[in-house]
């Protein structure tokens, strides 16, 4: 197979127009990440919003988005993908897709695995090991909420579910910046890969139960409660309690402790911004963002009375974005800058 021509063609179709189409914010974000590192993440995220894809088309019986799901995990593990298995995925899943952006790219799927070939071997396997990883997450969900209404609500069983969920999805992406960084970014040389990565699946964590705080509501009508039912119980609520936006008050002691929880994970990903040296600026406020942003979301849910009201979408202002954005460009990044930042952010949470 020709690889040449392929990747010449489309490696700026794919990693520019297409990914900008999949996702503006996080082709912001992308911008900024050092050049020598940028095609990878971009890959990267590439294949994971087409697992995301592939897990969420409800026009396809669970078992058998669970199956393409697998099919999908298989390309991951070998040397070489099975290219009749990726034809048979875009050809089941790819015209079912509403969103013209996902459509498009489940039809160039095969396009971002040649694309994938062309990589270095050793980052081919870090893309492999995140990849694998990440699908494990949504084969968790899949396997765990049965339905996609209220009338199928379910909830996670305990803590431990829910760390090893936010491990799944987020934390092993903190694995992999981290072993990618190293390899290709000489500031970070002398890093510990196998401490660091600890803090980075930490980083990770943080911001996946952001989500999930924020995005409560939104789930609960899809059947999902990322709740631990152990917690629930412990503050006398059942998963059903919680689509009574008056049950507010009674969340918020549980409330209070996921937020506390995904703070602690966002400290460590602040240490871990900080353990990049100043000069690597770029690489920092590709970290800083998140951070911030997560905080600022924080601190809405906490104060939000509508957290449980589905028509209600708790999330930052743009203007708050920009503000955090134009605060870090404008001071380089800079640690105090933005320790003072996040320390004042983070006081007004806990």
């Amino acid at each position: 197979m020709d690889l040449s021509t392929t990747t010449v063609s489309s490696k700026h179709e794919l990693l520019g127009d297409l990914l900008k189409q999949v996702s503006r914010l996080f082709y912001t974000t992308l911008v900024v990440v050092p050049a020598n590192v940028r095609d990878q993440v971009g890959l990267a995220y590439l294949f994971a919003r087409a697992a995301d894809t592939i897990a969420d088309t409800e026009l396809i019986d669970r078992s058998c988005r669970l199956g393409f799901l697998n099919r999908f995990r298989a390309q991951f593990l070998g040397e070489q993908p099975d290219w009749a298995q990726i034809r048979t995925i875009q050809q089941a899943v790819g015209p079912l897709q509403q969103v013209s952006a996902e459509r498009t790219l489940l039809e160039r799927l095969d396009e971002c695995f040649r694309l994938s070939l062309t990589c270095s071997p050793d980052d081919r396997r870090r893309i492999q090991r995140v990849m694998t990883t990440l699908t494990q997450g949504m084969e968790m969900d899949l396997s765990t909420f049965p339905g996609t209404s209220v009338a199928d609500l379910t909830a996670l069983k305990t803590f431990d579910e829910l760390d090893r969920y936010t491990y799944y999805v987020a934390g092993c992406v903190g694995e992999f910046w981290t072993g990618l960084m190293c390899a290709h970014r000489k500031a970070l040389a002398d890093w510990d890969i196998q401490r660091m990565s600890e803090v980075g699946v930490r980083f990770g964590k943080g911001l996946q139960l952001t989500n999930i705080v924020k995005d409560i509501a939104h789930d609960l009508r899809k059947g999902r409660c990322y709740i631990p039912e152990m917690m629930l119980d412990e503050a006398g609520l059942k998963p059903q309690d919680l689509l009574q936006p008056t049950n507010l008050p009674r969340f918020k002691p549980v409330l209070r402790t996921l937020v506390r929880s995904a703070v602690e994970h966002l400290d460590q990903g602040w240490l871990y911004t900080m353990a990049i040296p100043r000069y690597e600026t770029r690489l920092r406020l590709a970290c800083m963002w998140p951070i911030l942003s997560a905080g600022e979301s924080l601190k809405l849910v906490l104060n939000s009375p509508d957290l449980l009201n589905p028509a209600v979408k708790v999330k930052i202002p743009r203007s708050k974005v920009y503000q955090i954005v134009g605060m870090t460009t404008g001071t380089a990044a800079c640690g105090y800058a933005g320790t003072a930042y996040w320390g004042h952010l983070r006081k007004q949470i806990v």
